[in-house]
């Protein structure tokens, strides 16, 4: 804790020397940083493999190549972005024409980021904290082990400890870092413990930032008009990416019950087309993060054994548990009405006609952070997808709204608050300051006393219209 103070101490301190103000010191600091991942990408690819058991393509591609890209991104955009804006005052500001908005970094950030993509989310965040001129402590996850200490590593190898600092440890540490005053936090996780940061948050009025799963779970929705194997291929792909440990991961589909047997068969097909009929030991499957997160695959499983169409088997050495499908599922079944975390399933029927009411239905339920369409009538689906209330999503896609460029990530609700990459990154670690540039000379008089001059009454409704 003594050496937490410190770097606290010496970050707030560092901080008001105003050398974070200067971008070209914030584009020096960002290539340090991708540079450095560049060199390490075969360690931190070993990493992401020990503690969720990533194939190098997986680590890399989710992880590692998505930080490189949104760093480019950053640099390239990072002096318009930070460029003050100029504003006309308005005829009700006369004689002061001129008013800036500076994008001022927050001060010191505090950063808490997850297991399931600890690179991504550790350094992804860290590239917006520096972009908007902060200093930074990572609170990394206590479950990716291999992943925090190679951080820590990397971190201290190109930033001193009074910019940026990375820590390990359990929830105590995390307790300990929240009850600091800290400027800005950022935090990746559950909404269980988004609660608790926000908590802590407020009592010192600090600004939170949030991505969290989808409470209720992340919906798909396949009408009985979609590409029935064109989705079962899509989602077989996004189920098995990091054994379903995704916070924007597909939760629960409601298929049309037309194509509702031809779903799943194909999606049985695809999961062994991609992972071969013994899963168990392709080691290119990611495993669960612990034992804690396997045993509730299998306890999930087990519950629900009468409805397992796929999968349902595990290996507690490995901790790789199979792709699961549970079908027919009720849309008010328990396991349906919560965020999985893992590699299970649930598939509910629906009749394609009725497909209001399970919207209706879906929002009812906490906002999700993904919501997913599979169907032909595209005027439908962005009618759909214009109406609810989620994050972000797809239409007849999975996921790759987490990889547009300049486009945001953010949750709603139960599913988080703010938003980052790219620019939008940079606009959720800095405040936007307004500053009006007065002038001496021809002063109006008409907000000045006396008020009962009728002149000045109709100058004033005159000029606010």
């Amino acid at each position: 804790m003594k050496e937490i103070d410190t770097i606290i101490d010496k970050q707030r301190a560092f901080f008001k020397t105003n050398k974070t103000l200067d971008i070209d010191f914030r584009i020096k600091a960002l290539l340090r940083l991708k540079h450095a991942i560049m060199r390490h990408e075969e360690e931190l690819k070993l990493a992401l493999n020990k503690d969720l058991g990533r194939s190098e393509l997986e680590a890399y591609f989710c992880d590692v190549g998505t930080i490189i890209l949104e760093i480019n991104e950053t640099v390239k955009g990072l002096r318009r972005w930070a460029k003050p804006e100029i504003h006309l005052s308005g005829i009700v500001c006369f004689p002061s024409i001129i008013t800036k908005v500076y994008k001022m970094p927050y001060g010191n950030t505090l950063i808490i980021s997850p297991f399931n993509f600890p690179i991504l989310l550790s350094f992804g965040v860290l590239a917006a904290s520096i972009a908007g001129g902060n200093t930074a402590i990572i609170k990394a996850s206590s479950k990716s082990t291999h992943s925090t200490e190679l951080m820590q590593e990397i971190i201290e190898e190109i930033f001193p400890k009074k910019y940026v600092a990375v820590l390990g440890g359990g929830h105590d540490v995390a307790d300990y870092l929240l009850e600091q005053s800290f400027d800005k936090i950022f935090y990746t996780g559950s909404p269980k413990i988004g609660r608790h940061v926000l908590s802590k948050a407020a009592d010192n009025l600090t600004p939170v930032a949030l991505e969290l799963g989808g409470e209720t779970g992340n919906w798909c929705v396949i009408r009985k008009d979609a590409n029935i194997k064109d989705a079962a291929n899509k989602i077989a792909f996004f189920k098995s990416l990091n054994s379903g440990q995704i916070c924007i991961n597909i939760n629960q589909v409601a298929v049309a019950s037309e194509v509702a047997e031809e779903f799943i068969v194909e999606l049985k097909k695809a999961y062994i087309k991609r992972l071969g009929k013994n899963i168990l030991n392709n080691d290119e499957y990611p495993h669960m993060i612990n034992k804690a997160a396997f045993d509730k695959c299998v306890k999930d499983s087990k519950a629900y054994s009468d409805k397992v169409f796929f999968g349902g088997k595990g290996d507690p050495d490995s901790l790789r548990f199979e792709p699961t499908i549970l079908y027919p599922m009720d849309i008010d079944d328990e396991i349906v009405n919560r965020e999985l975390f893992n590699p299970l399933l649930p598939v509910v029927p629906y009749k394609d006609r009725e497909i209001d009411k399970v919207l209706d239905v879906i929002a009812s339920r906490e906002k999700g952070l993904a919501l997913y369409v599979f169907t032909k009538d595209i005027p439908w689906a962005e009618k759909v997808m214009s109406t609810q209330q989620f994050g972000g999503g797809c239409i007849n896609e999975v996921c790759l709204q987490l990889m547009v460029k300049g486009a945001p990530f953010n949750g709603v609700g139960h599913s988080g608050m703010g938003a980052y990459h790219g620019e939008w990154g940079f606009k959720e670690f800095t405040h936007p300051q307004t500053v009006l540039i007065g002038s001496d000379k021809f002063n109006l008089t008409l907000r000045e006393h006396p008020h009962n001059r009728k002149w000045k009454n109709l100058a004033i409704h005159l000029f606010e219209r």
